[in-house]
């Protein structure tokens, strides 16, 4: 989705409602949301536990993709893990019957960054960051009967918790410390955060499949699975928050060189007194400094942060190699979905896309054509505007070689 494109797709709505502006005023970053199940089968299609098995047992996965926990501590991962076997010189990998033992001895299995490695999910991370605009990873939590994988806590980013299977009772406290910030974990604050969770909870809910809750970051939780094995995904949004803005315009003014200048030979900095003296002129030229950071500069930066933290839909190398070789006039492309991108047209009348992790610079010409093909439609070569037809297959094959185009049937 291309940037500043207004939250409403389709998959916000499937996790807060229809109402996507109801929960952007009422509980985005403020409050946690409960929303009641119709169907016990809602996330079914995302993951479930035939599908944590598959992962554990089939796909050679390796550390740190999977965390088991255990009375409330993190399991080290040699108790897990062993070589891969015969042609493989891999000394991490997950060994199943390992995980077998632990899992009946209690302890919760956490599979994480299924973003990356469950194809249902990284579909699902991809709309979900586009519509945010902030990117999210997807981890699930495998709970045994009866059993407490963590302690409470509180994240650093919010978390849309989906049951998929069995029953969890989940315990909510208000924040000890609101709106943490990434280095701000919950161990910081672990005396505040125990005696909070002594207090009457917020939010004292068992969650059923089909269950979903919005928590934002710094709202206390616990869970206990109830009765049978217990199965959630937490979806993680890694905010950007305004405290992003104030590193990005101290970042900027670093270019001031007064506010480079040493302080004087021979000062005390432990003495407020010698400090002081400094603060008023440094206040003064910091105020003339911030007023002259451009808007741009800012976003950049800003974008320089987030766009790398999502990824766009995975792509086929081979077919797309393929595609791109033998593209002929007919053939249809669209935007790769979930591409972060912005276009400009330069001053010496070049046009230049910018992407999460490079510039690419293209002919001025091809400014229309390019504006056209990142507009999220589907393209027919021969029919993009402002290039004759070879040169249309010149700048679709280079932005298929890029990763930026796909085509239109993948």
């Amino acid at each position: 989705m291309p940037a500043g494109a207004p939250p409403h797709g389709k998959v916000l709505p499937r996790l807060v409602g229809p109402d996507v502006d109801a929960f952007a005023a009422r509980h985005w970053g403020c409050a946690p949301l409960l929303r009641r199940a119709a169907d016990g089968d809602a996330f079914r299609d995302l993951f479930d536990l035939d599908g944590a098995d598959e992962l554990l047992s089939r796909r050679g996965l390796r550390t740190p993709f999977l965390r088991l926990a255990r009375h409330g501590e993190v399991v080290d991962s040699r108790a897990f893990t062993g070589g891969a076997g015969a042609g493989a010189e891999i000394g991490d990998q997950v060994q199943d019957e390992k995980v077998a033992a632990l899992f009946a001895d209690g302890a919760t299995i956490v599979l994480q960054a299924l973003h990356r490695t469950w194809p249902a999910l990284v579909d699902f991370a991809v709309g979900l960051t586009g519509e945010l605009g902030h990117p999210v990873q997807a981890n699930a939590y495998i709970t045994p009967p009866s059993s407490q994988g963590f302690s409470a806590h509180y994240d650093v980013h919010d978390v849309f918790v989906l049951q998929l299977a069995g029953r969890k009772h989940w315990s909510v406290h208000s924040p000890v410390h609101p709106a943490p910030l990434r280095t701000q974990p919950w161990s910081t604050h672990a005396e505040a955060v125990a005696a909070r969770a002594r207090d009457t909870p917020a939010v004292d809910a068992v969650l059923e499949p089909g269950d979903l809750m919005y928590l934002p970051r710094g709202w206390l939780h616990s869970a206990t699975a109830l009765g049978d094995v217990s199965a959630h995904l937490t979806i993680g949004v890694h905010v950007v928050t305004r405290f992003a803005v104030v590193e990005a315009l101290a970042a900027l003014v670093a270019a001031d060189e007064r506010l480079r200048a040493s302080l004087p030979l021979g000062i005390d900095v432990a003495d407020p007194g010698q400090v002081a003296d400094h603060l008023g002129p440094v206040r003064e030229v910091l105020i003339e400094a911030l007023a002259g950071v451009p808007a741009e500069a800012v976003a950049r930066h800003l974008r320089d942060r987030a766009w790398p933290g999502g990824r766009p839909e995975p792509l086929r190398p081979i077919a797309s190699a393929a595609f791109a070789r033998d593209l002929a006039a007919g053939d249809t492309v669209r935007r790769r979905a979930g591409l972060r991108h912005r276009v400009e047209n330069t001053d010496d009348g070049r046009t230049v896309l910018e992407l999460a992790d490079r510039r690419i610079t293209l002919p001025g010409t091809t400014s229309t054509a390019v504006r056209a093909l990142l507009d999220g439609q589907t393209w027919r070569i021969g029919a993009i505007p402002g290039l004759g037809e070879p040169d249309q297959l010149v700048l679709v094959r280079r932005l298929l070689r890029e990763g930026v185009l796909v085509a239109a049937s993948a």
